[in-house]
């Protein structure tokens, strides 16, 4: 009998299933990711220790939504990058178009890791689990809206986790 330590994440699944939804209806995918030394992405676009990428079929090349992993060629100011994300990074996935989609709790082994490094080394920001925003952004194939805000009075759709 398995139980919950042996239980294989439900989050790569949700993640496919969201991605199918947006590319099936006409809306961008973008995924907010929480940036530590696992990920690999253009580190100058990184900021407050995450980054939003544009993962749409128009923005990427070689694109694989696996279990463990999404990989991906994309390109950055006009220069192609290879992106790996472990899909444990990944804090939400939605709709550039309207703001609709899921955010996934924040891996508390994370949190407290990077809360338990010392002051002053490259330790990475951590959102407040009980709240956090993703903003859709107008991002264009290929490059990221500024990051989340928490709070925005833009008017643009906005996804927030609430636990």
């Amino acid at each position: 009998m398995m139980d919950s330590m042996d239980t294989p994440s439900t989050r790569p699944y949700l993640l496919r299933a969201l991605y199918e939804w947006c590319t099936d209806n006409g809306f961008t995918p973008f995924i907010a990711v929480q940036v530590d030394e696992t990920v690999r992405v253009p580190m100058e676009f990184v900021k407050d220790g995450e980054i939003v990428l544009n993962v749409s079929f128009d923005a990427t090349s070689a694109l694989k939504l696996g279990n463990d992993y999404i990989e991906f060629k994309g390109r950055f100011g006009g220069v192609a990058r290879d992106i790996l994300v472990p899909v444990s990074r990944v804090l939400a996935i939605y709709a550039r178009e309207n703001g609709q989609g899921m955010a996934f709790p924040v891996n508390p082994a994370m949190k407290q890791e990077s809360q338990t490094k010392p002051a002053g080394t490259d330790a990475v920001h951590t959102p407040s689990p009980a709240i956090a925003s993703v903003d859709a952004g107008t991002a264009g194939a290929g490059t990221e809206p500024t990051p989340p805000k928490s709070g925005s009075s833009a008017g643009r759709p906005a996804l927030t986790r609430i636990k």
